[in-house]
């Protein structure tokens, strides 16, 4: 039975865009990136119960900067555990020009470079589609960074039940992961909230 994982208090930090301007406090960082509205805000708001902790937005490209949330974590045999969220700007189509993603890309990709206490990426994929290509260079990206990359896959609720394994294998088959490191996820539904905080908590005790 998975162990459950109560988030007991979590709050906006800052934004920052660069490595400068990022927090100097230092704590485990679980970090969170995809393309251009595949529900990265969505997500931390379901994973911490904040309907507006992250800003969301129908318009690709709204995160412009990397934002950075503190998240208290509480174990059932009451352990206690603070992290940072950190949500990155998205990746792909943006309403915004060529230089200014250039910009984005240049600085998290220093933020990824940067040594800091990175306990694992969770690399959002729309369930609903094949990984495109911008999908497939951040993760290999991730991969030769060294990062541990965890694929969630996004608005499994629109999927039915049926045609999930279809989806699923095509996200394995692109991305050349085991099915193990693909979690379904729904934020409309919090489906995937329990297991993906397990994750969350196991990577901060290994």
């Amino acid at each position: 039975m998975a162990e459950e994982i109560t988030v007991i208090k979590s709050e906006y930090v800052t934004s920052a865009v660069s490595k400068k301007t990022c927090p100097e406090e230092t704590l485990p960082e679980i970090v969170f990136v995809g393309r251009s509205n595949v529900g990265k805000s969505s997500l931390i708001n379901s994973l911490t119960r904040r309907k507006s902790l992250a800003r969301t937005s129908g318009t690709p490209g709204k995160t412009q900067t990397i934002n950075f949330f503190r998240v208290t974590l509480k174990t059932a045999d009451d352990v206690r555990k603070e992290i940072f969220f950190v949500d990155l700007p998205g990746y792909g189509y943006a309403k915004t020009s060529k230089t200014n993603r250039k910009l984005w890309a240049k600085f998290v990709d220093e933020y990824l470079s940067s040594g800091r206490d990175i306990k694992f990426v969770c690399q959002l994929v729309d369930m609903r589609h094949e990984p495109m290509e911008s999908d497939l260079q951040s993760f290999k990206s991730l991969v030769e960074k060294n990062l541990p990359v965890l694929v969630v896959a996004t608005k499994s609720d629109k999927i039915g039940k049926t045609e999930r394994k279809k989806h699923l294998d095509a996200i394995q088959k692109s991305l050349n992961v085991d099915a193990e490191s693909i979690l379904p996820y729904s934020s409309a539904k919090n489906e995937g909230r329990s297991e993906l905080l397990d994750v969350v908590i196991n990577s901060l005790i290994e």
